[in-house]
């Protein structure tokens, strides 16, 4: 019986076969498994999000655009006539409105790496900690005290730490020459809501570290520290650093706490722009005071550039 062959049918070719009947050979297509309906359910995904959008459009973009363009303009105060000029935005950035632009930037600066390392030891504690009640805990009390902010908490120092607060008789604060109402006053009322902020935030990134990386590290002979050093925080710097940024930012926005308790006594740049609009230092300087806003947009948007890259970064590494 002779062996039949088999010849691979080329994709340009039409072979007959025996029966007489041909048999045309086309390129075959590459068909994605589900591509089509994929790109069915992305087309249809965009009407669900379009109200979100229209959202941020005349909730943040509308203002944000009518900030932008008035602080580029002025209005004489005499004949009411209005131009473009830059006077705004260089008063913005001299004299004393300067100075509470620098003194809000160091005060962000020194509250969030102090909220950054006092966050991540607690949540460190609390990862290692073998008793489940405790992370419950502090977990709940972290998200509660992460929103405890703003005037409540201005009179709650003051009625503790003020001038005639409990604990500042009852420790003779006073003779230390401590004093609420200053720049370190500031600061440990700030921290009172963005240390718990920060254990919120670092806790997931502290739980994304395998178990299996200590016991390797362990097993080739590395101690607790080595492991920390060449592996635990290389890997959580990404996380770490994001969590910085964000508590900067939290700090630089801030406006209530700071003027229910200090008022003008530390200049800071919210509290020149609430005075500014208000009309307390010169009437008129409304588009000033957007000048000044539009500085804290511009620093809050290189704040929202370098954590989007490190969130991204510490989700590779961690998710």
């Amino acid at each position: 019986m002779a062996e039949q062959v088999l010849t691979p049918v080329t994709p340009a070719a039409s072979v007959a076969s025996g029966d007489g009947v041909a048999t045309s050979a086309r390129p075959a297509r590459s068909v994605r498994p589900g591509g089509g309906r994929r790109a069915g359910a992305r087309r249809h995904r965009w009407p669900a999000v379009l109200p979100f959008f229209l959202f941020l459009a005349v909730c943040f973009g509308l203002p944000a655009g009518t900030m932008a363009y008035n602080a580029f303009v002025v209005t004489d105060q005499v004949t009411g006539e209005s131009a473009y000029s830059l006077t705004n935005v260089t008063g913005s950035l001299s004299g004393a409105y300067a100075t509470g632009l620098v003194g809000s930037v160091k005060l962000s600066l020194f509250s969030a790496l102090l909220a950054t390392v006092f966050g991540a030891l607690i949540a460190q504690a609390v990862v290692t900690s073998k008793r489940p009640t405790l992370r419950k805990l502090v977990v709940s009390a972290s998200g509660v005290l992460a929103n405890f902010s703003g005037a409540p908490l201005a009179f709650a120092f003051i009625a503790t730490l003020g001038t005639t607060g409990t604990l500042t008789k009852l420790l003779s604060l006073q003779s230390t020459g401590f004093s609420l109402y200053s720049f370190t006053g500031l600061v440990l009322a700030y921290l009172y809501f963005m240390v718990p902020l920060m254990v919120v935030t670092v806790l997931p990134a502290l739980d994304g570290l395998r178990v299996q990386w200590q016991e390797a590290a362990a097993s080739c002979g590395a101690t607790r520290g080595q492991f920390w050093r060449h592996i635990g925080i290389p890997v959580l710097t990404p996380a770490l650093l994001g969590g910085a940024v964000l508590m900067f930012g939290t700090a630089f926005a801030s406006h209530a706490t700071a003027a229910v308790m200090t008022g003008s006594s530390v200049p800071l740049i919210t509290l020149q722009i609430s005075n500014a609009l208000n009309g307390n230092v010169l009437v008129g300087q409304e588009n000033l005071a957007l000048a000044m806003s539009l500085n804290m947009v511009v620093i809050a948007l290189v704040v929202m550039a370098v954590q989007i890259p490190l969130q991204r970064r510490s989700a590779r590494w961690l998710g």
